[in-house]
């Protein structure tokens, strides 16, 4: 048999070198992939919320609550400092005062004889005691006199005073009687019911012009 040649010291030495080669080769890679994932691993940690990356928390957000955006609305409700207007009640006549008077008077005088029977209505207008034009009145001067000499000739008796009244009854008559003296309201009423409503009307017969009786 033939001897097999023997590598030469050559060959050998070629061989070398080429493992040399690949072991370095190997090595840089090696060290370019620990950079690769040295520098991902850097780029994830400042992209991590820990170390101050990506969405901030603890800051003041700019979306306003909903109590925020409740209480820049107007209340319906008005508060306790608003005013409201209430219509005042109307001031009840005041009765003129008894004595003489200007002899002023505008007024309306409903008499009803009897219930059921029909009214008759008189109208008085004075001036310092004398009866003007307008007057539609049995007897205006004794009127329009009468009230010169007492204004307050017309202020009817009360039913609500501590007056003790006789029973007597002084007939079916009843009288309204409407209108100014001397600036002041009159809004009377007179029947002959009893003795205090009987000396009212007596006191008021020249305005009434009705004498009164059963």
């Amino acid at each position: 048999m033939k001897d097999r040649p023997r590598p030469t010291g050559k060959t050998s030495g070629r061989i070398s070198e080429q493992a040399v080669s690949t072991r370095v080769a190997s090595s840089r890679r090696t060290r370019t992939q620990a950079l690769a994932l040295l520098l991902a691993a850097g780029l994830l940690s400042a992209c991590s919320p820990d170390q101050g990356g990506g969405t901030p928390t603890g800051g003041t957000s700019e979306t306003p609550t909903g109590s925020a955006t409740a209480s820049a609305q107007p209340s319906a409700s008005p508060s306790a400092d608003t005013e409201t207007s209430v219509p005042a009640p109307a001031p009840e006549p005041s009765a003129a005062p008894t004595g003489p008077g200007q002899g002023n008077a505008e007024l309306a005088i409903i008499i009803t004889p009897a219930e059921g029977e029909p009214d008759t209505s008189y109208t008085l207008v004075c001036a310092d005691g004398v009866p003007g034009p307008e007057s539609v009145h049995p007897d205006a001067d004794a009127a329009c006199a009468a009230l010169k000499e007492n204004a307050g000739l017309l202020n009817a008796y009360s039913p609500g005073t501590a007056e003790a009244c006789t029973q007597q009854f002084g007939g079916p008559q009843k009288a309204t009687v409407t209108g100014v003296v001397d600036g002041v309201p009159v809004d009377a009423a007179f029947s002959r019911i009893n003795g205090c409503e009987i000396s009212a009307w007596d006191a008021a017969k020249d305005v009434l012009s009705v004498a009164g009786g059963a």
